[in-house]
């Protein structure tokens, strides 16, 4: 499911009503936990919190005309996700989330590389994505990035 839209707000506009609530928590989740430096803004389609290119004039390696993504927000056709470019980066973080999340939600984690999947949205766990959010600078994530995914 691609939603086609030019800012964040109209994004919200076009997610099924089922789910406007829960995807308009998840962003206010991650903007109010996010370390400055991060942007918000629709990339890949989606809602995208990235580094600027004024901060990294790189850019993603596979299209460098693009800011580097940190965190993505989408809904897709069977769940709402979140794409997290530091849990696939950082092992360390990684294994962090897989730990605490069972302390927030009852069913099995569903998970892929970097992208944690909701199918109910009752079961997204905010505080736990309000931590995750809070434990990577832009500078650890282009540090990381340029060390573990740039080559």
């Amino acid at each position: 499911m691609t939603i086609d839209a030019k800012t964040v707000d109209e994004y919200i506009s076009k997610v099924p009503e089922d789910r406007t609530a829960a995807i308009s928590k998840l962003r206010d989740t991650v903007k109010s936990n996010l370390p400055e430096g991060f942007e918000e803004g629709i990339n890949y389609k989606m809602i995208g919190y990235y580094v600027p290119h004024s901060s990294y004039p790189d850019g993603y390696h596979c299209n460098p005309k693009d800011p580097l993504p940190f965190i993505n927000i989408a809904s897709q056709k069977n769940f709402v996700a979140l794409y997290h470019s530091g849990i696939y980066a950082d092992k360390k973080l990684l294994d962090w989330f897989v730990a605490e999340y069972p302390k927030y939600v009852k069913t099995k984690l569903d998970m892929g590389k970097s992208c944690i999947r909701f199918k109910k949205v009752a079961h997204i766990p905010y505080e736990l994505i309000a931590e995750l959010c809070q434990k990577m600078t832009v500078a650890e994530w282009v540090a990381i990035y340029e060390q573990n995914i740039k080559r």
